[in-house]
């Protein structure tokens, strides 16, 4: 088959990610509070100087004999390391040799122990001859209260002969497009897309591959297998009957798709930028959800009965009602794949939203299909069906294990909420779990009880219209591996001629934080960016942020991750694919060094 290369790829990292995956919600969740003790806070960035006054440059020259001074504002640092000067000349950058004095070591826990200067720094260089020239002084230093800024290019034009230095601005070379004549392409980015019948057919059949994978993360897998597990016990159901819920469970799934796909193209033209996932960028979803995850666990624990209108399980599923349950179901899948991106979908969605209604809904139509199809062939076919085990106390078991991956996906996104509104809100919430724990006790009690049950479910709910849930600003700042994406960064960052690796993600991602995990924190990725010379660059989508929705939109991707590596130079970027592994990363390295 045509795809069997991408599948066979993509189903060795995919299995690879989702062990990953299962393990990092874990460490996440064992971490949560700890790492909300060591944020920075949002009102922290504040506080720091702009980078021209925490760093005050002073050039002078004698004849051939040029000075650098720079005056450090106390509690700030340069690093020796990442000192520079370069002559501009026809469009090339030459390297001078510049003797600064021994810095004073210090430890850092980025890079190890290097060499910095305090309070002031004086640098000198010898000029090649007198001629009037162009220099580039490059430098980087950080703040001792935690900030570092990314690396600082200042501009000079020189006349040695009169020792007159001005501040100026990056010097174009000749032939290169100004500003107002910028085009997607000479910023690195893709052009628009436009759409064929063929397009549109290889993007729907990408949608479809993607919609089959996602039933493979750890959020939804345990939704399909109770469901499936309901087929099995219900197994003298006639056939007829098996078939029409598998049909009721994929219209469930295609119609939240649809749904989601419509509110995004509506509020598209209303001016909002939004993507696949935008919903949990509001923490009175990610509580909400928190509720629903809880609730489920405790449902599949045998805690309490949800019956047919909720899971579509047990004995349920023969009666009237299974259908709407099977329904839901379908809608439960759709929910909580939300934090995910499989492969192949991002480009069919990014394509998607920036084509006409007709075309986005198709896309997404096949994206559910191909999410509904697994549970749709085990109703249709019998023949799959016999192949399963037959119904025992196993499935009671089964079904209470799958408990467990409710309540670490519950306790995962309170760990985002956390992220996103701070651990007061955080703790609200999971007062609110024990509210909803409360109602559930008493409601099967004597009528008088019940009063105290509607009281709980009451105060559980007025806990999701908190004004403590609000998202609070990032707290993401620089270090000295670690660049915070900003408008214009890569633009600027281009112009250094350095190899770029952007990275796009959320909190909330699973296959983000899974991919960082399996491959961006491996010590051989990063020996390979110190060689390569790699500025890191980290756009967080986890709040909503429109700037990174256009950066996304620009890159024809609906939702994270995204990553994009700028080899340097004149080569274009490579955008990579949503499941990394280490091989691919050093792969792509080698192919574009």
């Amino acid at each position: 088959m045509f795809f069997s290369p991408f599948l066979e790829n993509a189903g060795s990292v995919c299995v690879k990610n989702l062990i990953a995956q299962l393990a990092l919600i874990t460490s996440l969740v064992m971490t949560s509070f700890a790492a909300q003790s060591a944020d920075v806070s949002s009102t922290a960035e504040s506080q720091f100087l702009p980078v021209e006054q925490a760093y005050q440059l002073t050039l002078k020259t004698n004849q051939q004999q040029l000075s650098l001074h720079w005056q450090i504002h106390d509690g700030y640092y340069l690093y020796r390391e990442r000192i520079g000067i370069k002559q501009f000349n026809n469009g090339e950058l030459q390297k001078f040799d510049l003797a600064m004095p021994k810095g004073k070591l210090k430890h850092d826990p980025n890079i190890g122990d290097t060499q910095v200067f305090y309070h002031q720094l004086i640098a000198q260089t010898t000029l090649s001859n007198t001629q009037p020239l162009t220099v580039k002084v490059s430098s980087q230093g950080c703040a001792d209260a935690g900030l570092c800024y990314p690396p600082h290019h200042q501009w000079f034009s020189i006349e040695p002969s009169t020792g007159q230095i001005t501040a100026i601005d990056k010097p174009k070379p000749e032939g290169q497009a100004s500003p107002n004549t910028s085009s997607n392409e000479t910023k690195g980015m893709l052009t628009p897309p436009t759409w064929s019948a063929l397009k549109l057919l290889s993007m729907a059949t990408f949608a479809f591959v993607g919609g089959l994978i996602l039933n493979l993360m750890p959020c939804v897998f345990p939704v399909l297998a109770l469901k499936g597990l309901s087929l099995v016990e219900s197994a003298d159901i006639s056939v007829k009957q098996r078939r029409i819920h598998g049909l009721v469970y994929t219209a469930g799934v295609v119609t939240s798709f649809v749904a989601v796909a419509g509110l995004l193209l509506i509020l598209r033209a209303a001016g909002q930028q939004l993507g696949w996932g935008y919903q949990l960028q509001s923490p009175w979803f990610v509580a909400a959800m928190v509720y629903l995850f809880f609730v489920v666990g405790l449902s599949f624990s045998g805690v309490i009965e949800l019956g047919a209108q909720f899971a579509g399980a047990g004995q349920s599923l023969t009666e009237k009602s299974g259908m709407t349950g099977s329904f839901f179901t379908g809608v439960l899948a759709v929910l909580v794949a939300s934090p995910c991106t499989a492969p192949f979908m991002g480009a069919s969605l990014g394509f998607a939203l920036s084509q006409p209604m007709i075309v986005a809904l198709t896309v997404f139509v096949a994206l559910g299909l191909g999410m509904a199809t697994p549970f749709l062939l085990l109703s249709w076919l019998p023949g799959i069906a016999r192949l399963l085990p037959r119904p025992g106390r196993w499935m009671v078991t089964m079904k209470e294990v799958l408990a467990f991956p409710m309540y670490l996906t519950a306790i995962w996104l309170l760990w985002v909420l956390g992220r996103q509104s701070g651990v007061n809100a955080a703790m609200l919430v999971l007062i609110g779990c024990l509210l909803i724990v409360i109602a559930l006790y008493f409601w099967p009690r004597e009528r008088w009880q019940r009063g105290i049950s509607v009281m709980s479910a009451l105060l559980a709910a007025v806990i999701l219209s908190s004004a403590m849930l609000n998202a609070t600003a990032s707290t993401t700042v620089d270090t000295s591996d670690v660049t915070t994406y900003r408008q214009g960064l890569l633009e600027e960052l281009q112009q250094d001629q350095q190899p770029i690796f952007l990275n796009v993600t959320a909190d909330w991602c699973i296959t983000c934080l899974a991919n960082e995990r399996v491959a961006l924190s491996s010590a051989t990725v990063k020996q390979r960016f110190d060689e390569l010379g790699v500025r890191y660059v980290k756009a967080d989508w986890t709040n909503q942020d429109d700037k990174i929705t256009q950066l996304l939109a620009d890159y024809q991707r609906s939702g994270v991750p995204l990553y994009v590596y700028f080899p340097g130079g004149s080569a274009k970027p490579i955008v990579l694919p949503q499941l990394l592994s280490v091989d691919t990363l050093l792969a792509i390295f080698s192919k574009s060094s």
